[in-house]
């Protein structure tokens, strides 16, 4: 079994690139690194980078993970290869712009693009943002699936993911104590779902609340508390309908816990106990 150490980052199509990074450093509050002539590379903490925007199709998403060394990204080839997952060992230019030792890449049962990558670049500068949002750092993605069922058992007994709850049919899937790092929405589309930052403080959502709707951000969920992960949230969207999440508070399952997941009905209240109602299509019933 493949075991995933972290989730690592985001890469994003976009039709305009320079919307794209006014967005992120604006409104989102990301620290800009580095812009080419196809990319932008944005931090949200300590890491290199953990946001990329690309010249490309808008639906041309990838989700990068790390694990602990090369042995351990070879070995997960074979296993892939072996489970019937073609993979793309990265080529030296193509690890340079994913500014890592090493990487090899496949699409996961509902096509989306995964890079598990090894020994990944971090910056020996502080993280600086570029708005006081009190964000601590990237920390979830949300995927599309069409088969909710059949990607849980990928994500489990391939990559090593933990079930912590489900709503409905989709699985909260957690690779460390963090109460899910992927969830999986049913849909009739692949690629990245929402991208959650984590902030300080119910205070950083709620100031954030106001100056985005001053901005004239859409709002798509919340204020409100998720009574899956425990997590205080605002939701609202970016370019290209990307859905972007800040949240704070999210349950720790340690090792040794007897955490047992938890089924929760589709419906509003599985998604806010504080009674906000989404505008979100994955998350309506």
């Amino acid at each position: 079994m493949i075991t995933l150490r972290d989730i690592r980052y985001v890469r994003v199509g976009t039709r305009d690139v320079d919307t794209a990074v006014t967005f992120a450093t604006r409104i989102l509050g990301l620290q800009l690194d580095v812009r080419d002539s196809h990319a932008a590379y944005l931090r949200s903490d300590s890491r290199d980078h953990t946001l990329v925007y690309l010249d490309a199709p808008a639906d041309d998403h990838t989700v990068g993970f790390e694990l602990t060394t090369i042995e351990e990204l070879v070995e997960a080839a074979a296993e892939l290869d072996r489970a019937g997952f073609p993979v793309h060992v990265g080529t030296a230019a193509e690890c340079e712009q994913r500014r890592v030792k090493a990487f090899m890449s496949f699409r996961e049962p509902s096509g989306a693009v995964i890079d598990l990558v090894a020994q990944p670049w971090h910056s020996g500068r502080q993280y600086h943002p570029s708005r006081m949002a009190g964000i601590t750092g990237f920390s979830h993605i949300g995927l599309y699936t069409k088969a909710p069922a059949r990607d849980q058992q990928f994500w489990t007994s391939t990559l090593g993911a933990k079930v912590s709850d489900w709503i409905g049919e989709a699985p909260l899937l957690r690779i460390d104590a963090v109460h899910h790092k992927i969830a999986l929405f049913p849909a009739a589309r692949h690629g990245v779902q929402h991208i959650n930052h984590q902030v300080e403080s119910f205070d950083d959502i709620m100031r954030s609340y106001y100056f985005l709707r001053e901005q004239g951000v859409p709002i798509r969920f919340g204020p409100g508390r998720h009574p899956t992960s425990g997590a205080m949230f605002l939701y609202f969207e970016g370019p290209d309908g990307v859905i972007y999440e800040y949240s704070t508070g999210v349950r720790l399952i340690t090792p040794d816990s007897d955490y047992q997941p938890r089924q929760f009905p589709f419906r509003p209240t599985s998604f806010c106990m504080w009674g906000a109602k989404p505008d979100i299509p994955e998350f309506k019933t």
